[in-house]
């Protein structure tokens, strides 16, 4: 009865019998519904009601446009109808629960495949790329399985495609930035990226300390840490030496940065510290770069500052992870206690290992033996993943009585009767008889205790 629902029902209808040369009535309706949304607040709360059916008109609008047209590339007339759909969309569901809605009536598959029909463009349309890409960024969380709609659908290279020509344009270059963090946070879609050289292309937007462009400086930095979290994208970062690169950077923002404005930027840089160094090659890297050193001053500057906990927090774990082991006991100046030894073979290991140098790390680091087949593993098939995700674990026990600890006797049954008589109370049925019924009732004790106690004196049993 609103003029909402009127719009709604004349929008559902053009997608029932649309044809190219309705393209100028969908465009009319739907400036109509978007101003409405704009300027009144009880038409967005109609339209995202319960009961209401406003969403799925408009994903079915923009579905019939991508198969009605996909053929043609989205001409000029399109863009527009296009770009005030995803305006109302960005407008209306991209709020916590909208967007959980939005993602369940499969906005998430219609948004990529707008984004594929889009890049065909030659060039694409600007205005197009970077809605869909805003719009993918902002539900992206929402939906768990992004990453992989994105590889099936071939959308993961048309992001990256836009960074490597747009790196100069950064109103671009922010929300497909933004969706490429949501893709790298699956690890079969971290490798794919890797291997187009994704890594190589962060450090050309990463930099030294500037005051312009933080927002895509932050952006970038967990874009970073999310792709070196895969150990082939670590070994390619160590290889080019980026884990120098990486320390540069967090001391020149470390020495700039004196009001601490930007501490989440130098957070950014030692999440992919620590994620680089998740492997042997990296901690080795971190260790000859000099990075103990540049750890330790930079976190003993920030101790003063309460606020800076968060980044002497990350140094610490980092440093802790690439100290060198050593074996107990130490006979090294590094350790601040001397255990010595009551005989010491002449030759052997323990001979071998006293005679080490004390900077040597003399604990066999097997941890990257096997980085071959953990990368293979990285390659895993959705198939597998749905399977974990909606079968049990079997190995988790449920029984109640079996996960209770069975408490032993340490003698027999037979061998403790011979207490009895020191402990009646354990054994006797204390009851009275009943002189009504002539039968025994349970002894109940009197657990009144507000009378006087009686203590019984010497000689009165």
């Amino acid at each position: 009865n609103s003029r909402t629902v009127s719009l709604l029902s004349q929008l559902e209808k053009i997608n029932l019998d649309s044809v190219l040369g309705e393209s100028d009535h969908a465009r009319h309706v739907t400036s109509k519904i978007l101003h409405l949304v704009q300027s009144q607040e009880k038409t967005r709360k109609e339209i995202t009601s319960k009961g209401s059916t406003g969403i799925e008109i408009i994903l079915s609008t923009l579905e019939v446009i991508f198969f009605n047209f996909h053929g043609y590339g989205l001409i000029a007339l399109l863009h527009f109808i296009i770009m005030k759909y995803i305006y109302l969309l960005l407008y209306v569901y991209c709020g916590g629960r909208r967007a959980s809605v939005l993602v369940t009536k499969g906005g998430t598959h219609i948004l990529l495949q707008l984004l594929l029909t889009a890049s065909k463009d030659s060039p694409p349309n600007e205005e197009v790329m970077v809605l869909l890409h805003t719009l993918l960024a902002k539900i992206g969380p929402k939906d768990k399985k992004i990453g992989m709609k994105a590889r099936i659908n071939g959308a993961l290279n048309i992001s990256l495609n836009l960074v490597k020509h747009n790196l100069q344009n950064h109103r671009l270059l922010l929300p497909c930035l933004q969706v490429l963090r949501v893709y790298s946070t699956n690890s079969v879609n971290a490798v794919s990226l890797g291997k187009n050289g994704i890594v190589e292309l962060m450090f050309k937007i990463i930099g030294p300390f500037s005051k312009r462009n933080t927002s895509l400086m932050k952006v970038a930095l967990d874009t970073l840490a999310a792709l070196l979290k895969s150990k082939t994208n670590a070994r390619r970062a160590v290889d080019r030496g980026y884990v120098q690169v990486l320390l540069t950077i967090y001391v020149d923002w470390h020495h700039h940065d004196s009001r601490h404005r930007y501490m989440l930027i130098r957070k950014g840089v030692l999440q992919c510290i620590k994620s680089v160094t998740n492997i042997k090659l990296g901690r080795k890297a971190f260790i000859d770069a000099n990075g103990m050193k540049i750890l330790y001053n930079t976190s003993q500057e920030c101790l003063a500052v309460r606020t800076l906990d968060p980044l002497v927090n990350t140094s610490s774990l980092i440093m802790r992870k690439c100290f060198p082991k050593n074996r107990l006991p130490l006979p090294t100046i590094k350790s601040a206690f001397h255990f010595q030894l009551p005989v010491i073979p002449a030759s052997g290991p323990v001979a071998q290992l006293y005679n080490l140098p004390p900077d040597v790390d003399d604990v066999v680091d097997e941890s990257d033996d096997n980085d071959d087949a953990e990368t293979e593993s990285e390659i895993e098939t959705e198939i597998d993943d749905d399977k974990d995700q909606h079968c049990k674990n079997d190995d988790i026990e449920t029984d109640i009585n079996k996960l209770k600890p069975r408490q032993e006797l340490g003698r027999s049954i037979e061998e403790l009767k011979m207490y009895e008589q020191f402990f009646p109370e354990l054994s006797e049925n204390f009851q009275e008889w009943d002189l009504v019924s002539k039968e025994p009732k349970p002894f109940i004790p009197d657990t009144n205790l507000s009378g006087p106690i009686v203590v019984p004196t010497a000689g009165e049993e």
